[in-house]
């Protein structure tokens, strides 16, 4: 039952019995469905409309044309971002002013210079760990513009090829954005399915790892091979200004006191601090599991474990490890964190339309129809949520925007399975949302470019890097099905 029905606002078309035989309305909500896509992804990709008023306008158009209704449709739709943003946007908030603190603080430097010593034949394997980490807190863009510029340093330092060194950062980026939460994908799929944050996070955990060694370092030797390019491209420039200018701008004579730092943070407090909201929210998640609810420390677990006080605790800490320990003032803090929230403000957009056209589908009958189609064709929610995810990802370049669509169209489908199974099909989503980025994703130009390579050459790397990751996740995710 749909979110708006319930709060009385929306009538529903079409009622969520999967199991009713098939009727005309079933056939006209398909059409308008594939109608509305359509218009979606005209809108994003031949007349460069934003993904929000993209989603906005199909949204509209499907609820209309679906029979819910011009006075009814528009809180149908409102209801949908509602309930997407007032959860997941909190969590994206948080995330993204532990990722700010990271970077400005030096932590995330830290974490490089640390790994990155020792043997230079295990590069690929510290590249993909150091992606892997630094990609927790942070979206993929500001993970992928602060760590290339260090991986094309280190292919210039030691004379390796840049994919042997590249595809495995850009791996541990990539896994990370679309497997595990606080990224805004997988938590958008969390809340339209009505999934656990812990459980999705821990089994994505299992398998994210498996998939960065397979298409990061083991892929990133053929990669290699394929494209045998040097250090090279914007990354290069950046990384030689960068360190050009470092001891200029680390020490400024006239800075007042507090807006800069005066230390780097040490490498156990940098780890601890970003690992510590994945350990709490992995701890709740092992209490739902093995601990008994009268057990004293129960609560405790429940409540430290919530994603969005494990995410307050990090950014807390973070005020303390990358803030006033490193010589910012709370001005400068605060500060910091305001601007954190400026990058995210279209993603959060993206996220919260993404919802309502979730919530448009829900009460027009769409889901019920697709899965009345999947169940007669004995299609999992897994399969299909893969299937899905993957053709709005051609289509838009998006992986949010197929993340959230997907979701809303196979969320019937899940209805009434467990927390465990509903986070496989968050992680098939995901999975299917990655699949062969192309000349319509803002990913692939900025890899290109980055990397100095032409379109071909981005398509045989990047692009198969990202086929590789998609089709590897689907297959962990149809694995750990057969154990639960």
């Amino acid at each position: 039952m749909s979110l708006a029905y319930e709060a009385g606002l929306v009538p529903l078309v079409a009622e969520a019995d999967v199991n009713a035989p098939w009727n005309g309305h079933d056939t006209r909500v398909l059409i308008v469905a594939v109608l509305g896509i359509a218009l979606i992804v005209t809108l994003i990709v031949a007349f460069k409309v934003h993904a929000f008023l993209s989603l906005t306008i199909g949204a509209l158009f499907v609820g209309v044309a679906s029979g819910i209704g011009a006075g009814a449709v528009t809180k149908s739709y409102e209801i949908g971002v509602g309930s997407v943003l007032g959860y997941v946007g909190v969590l994206i908030a948080l995330g993204a002013m532990v990722g700010k603190l990271l970077a400005d603080s030096g932590g995330a430097d830290q974490v490089v210079d640390t790994i990155l010593r020792g043997r230079t034949g295990a590069l690929p394997w510290k590249m993909a760990l150091i992606a892997f980490i630094i990609g927790i807190p942070m979206f993929f863009e500001i993970g992928l513009v602060l760590l290339i510029p260090v991986v094309v340093l280190a292919v210039r330092r030691t004379g390796a090829r840049a994919m042997l060194l590249g595809i495995p950062a850009l791996a541990g980026l990539s896994v990370l954005h679309g497997f595990v939460p606080p990224h805004p994908g997988p938590l958008a799929a969390i809340g339209v399915l009505g999934g656990n944050v812990g459980i999705t996070l821990a089994l994505g955990l299992l398998v994210a790892i498996p998939t960065v060694i397979v298409a990061g370092p083991l892929f990133g030797r053929l990669a290699a091979k394929w494209v045998p390019i040097g250090a090279a491209g914007a990354a290069l420039e950046v990384a030689e200004g960068h360190h050009e200018i470092e001891g200029e701008h680390s020490t400024p004579q006239d800075a007042p006191p507090g807006t800069v730092r005066t230390r780097t943070p040490s490498f156990t407090a940098t780890i601890v601090t970003v690992l510590l909201p994945v350990a709490l929210m992995l701890l709740k998640a092992a209490s739902d599991i093995w601990m008994s609810k009268e057990n004293a420390l129960y609560p405790v677990l429940q409540f430290i474990g919530d994603p969005v006080v494990a995410l307050l605790i990090a950014v807390l800490v973070a005020m303390f490890t990358f803030g006033t320990a490193v010589g910012f003032g709370i001005p400068e803090l605060s500060r910091k964190i305001g601007e954190s929230l400026l990058p995210i403000s279209g993603v959060m957009l993206i996220v919260g339309a993404g919802g309502g056209f979730k919530q448009v589908l829900v009460d027009g009958g769409t889901g019920t129809a697709i899965a009345k189609i999947a169940i007669a064709a004995n299609v999992s929610a897994l399969l299909l949520g893969w299937i899905v995810a993957v053709l709005i990802r051609l289509a838009t370049g998006s992986a949010t925007v197929a993340t959230v669509t997907a979701a809303g169209i196979v969320a019937p489908l899940a209805t009434g399975e467990s927390t465990t199974y509903l986070a496989l099909v968050v992680l098939a989503i995901g999975a299917g949302s990655l699949f062969f980025s192309h000349v319509n994703d803002a990913g692939f130009w900025l890899v290109k470019e980055y990397f100095g390579m032409t379109v071909g050459e981005t398509i045989k790397t990047w692009s198969v890097m990202e086929t590789l990751i998609s089709v590897m996740g689907l297959a962990m995710t149809l694995l750990l099905s057969t154990f639960i």
